[in-house]
């Protein structure tokens, strides 16, 4: 998968991705379609947004005999901002379904354009997890930066931003 770090943001550039987001911006796709292309993209995007989740070696038995394995050393919270990013949170749960949850409610406040937080709820042991944030839908960015500030100010440590769209200003 091609990629690119820029300012501590990973970019994605593989095909797939490039294909998916596609069906995102256009006018044309339908609502299921939507939806379904949001799940499948969180899905490619989240095998590089976990790459260097730490794991440790822990001792498993197979069928046959004992052998070494690996295990996430810490527990992972997919935390979407509302309702958007719910779509995502599924399909994150998918691939990490021992996952838990927290929840920041957000909207826009039409006069001032700047987001208004509405309900914020996380397990209480923040600091010990890996923590997703995820939005599908980068615009200004602001949402986003708010509702890392009430993470960290949970108690998040380790934590990612996960957004497929995103413009210039994100």
């Amino acid at each position: 998968m091609a990629e690119s770090r820029i300012d501590g943001c990973l970019v994605i550039d593989h095909p797939l991705v490039q294909s998916k987001v596609a069906v995102l911006r256009d006018r044309e796709t339908t609502c299921e379609r939507f939806r379904r292309t949001v799940h499948e993209l969180t899905a490619l995007v989240a095998y590089e947004a976990t790459r260097d989740l730490a794991v440790e070696e822990t001792e498993i038995t197979t069928p046959l005999m004992p052998c070494r394995g690996h295990r996430l050393v810490r527990p992972v919270t997919i935390v979407p901002i509302l309702r958007a990013g719910l779509g995502m949170a599924e399909a994150l749960w998918n691939v990490l379904p021992e996952a838990r949850v927290g929840h920041v409610g957000m909207y826009r406040d039409e006069k001032t354009f700047l987001p208004q937080s509405y309900y914020f709820k996380a397990p209480p042991d923040l600091e010990d997890t890996d923590v997703f944030l995820v939005d599908p839908m980068l615009a200004t960015g602001n949402s986003a930066s708010d509702a890392t500030t009430e993470l960290k100010a949970a108690g998040a440590r380790h934590l990612r931003l996960m957004a497929l769209v995103g413009c210039v200003e994100g």
